[in-house]
């Protein structure tokens, strides 16, 4: 009886050998992957400035330019910014708002010939938000003497080669910048100072103080609102 139980416990020695050899090499073969960091999200790409034709509300317009086919705009004066020229500007981050400024001439060509062309215009607009706070202003100073001057004649007239009588003379570039936030600004009259054959004429309220034309827009645009 004591060989009988000391060989089952020979066998059993011997059994549990063979199962720690053979799971050796298996543990030793095994490799361990690290785990893989997620992959990182791709940067935000930046805006772009954008540079376009403003959206514009003309109260009153001159007409095509015949040289630049430019849209020109009257600027009336007073005080009401919802009377004035209404310029709409995207939703934005940065923005400013470009044009060029004109002073108003009425060509007469009889006049020239009678010496009496002569004319000398000061003229001033502001540029208000829509709750009237002064963003800026524009400003052109010019005088006439000889057709030449003029920057452009309009067309759909019945003046020489179909023009307008009501020319722009003179030309200055306003660049002025837009807060975020404020998504239309109105350009209105405030200055005019004119000597011309007629005599000397100033800003009445509704009447025309200066002409504007290329109305552009470049800004940054506000990123779209987060999504609740």
């Amino acid at each position: 009886m004591r060989r009988a139980g000391a060989s089952v416990l020979l066998i059993a020695f011997l059994a549990a050998t063979a199962l720690s050899a053979a799971s050796a090499p298996q543990q030793r073969g095994r490799s361990t992957t690290p785990a893989r960091k997620p992959a990182a999200k791709p940067a935000a790409a930046k805006p772009v400035p954008k540079t376009e034709p403003a959206e514009v509300k003309c109260p009153e317009e001159l007409g095509t330019g015949v040289r630049t086919k430019a849209s020109f705009c009257f600027v009336l004066a007073g005080r009401d910014p919802a009377e004035g020229v209404l310029v709409t500007i995207p939703p934005h981050t940065q923005a400013t708002l470009t044009f060029d400024i004109h002073n108003r001439h009425t060509y007469s060509e009889e006049e020239i010939r009678a010496g009496r062309g002569f004319a000398k215009y000061t003229a001033v607009i502001g540029i208000l938000s829509m709750k009237g706070d002064l963003l800026g202003r524009g400003a052109v100073q010019t005088e006439f003497r000889t057709a030449k001057d003029l920057y452009d004649r309009i067309s759909g007239g019945a003046g020489p080669g179909g023009t307008k009588a009501v020319a722009p003379l003179g030309n200055e570039q306003v660049t002025i910048t837009v807060p975020p936030g404020v998504d239309q600004v109105s350009l209105l009259g405030e200055v005019l100072d004119a000597t011309t054959a007629a005599g000397r004429e100033v800003a009445t309220p509704g009447r025309p103080v200066a002409i504007v034309s290329n109305v552009q827009v470049t800004y940054l645009p506000a990123p779209p609102p987060r999504k609740r």
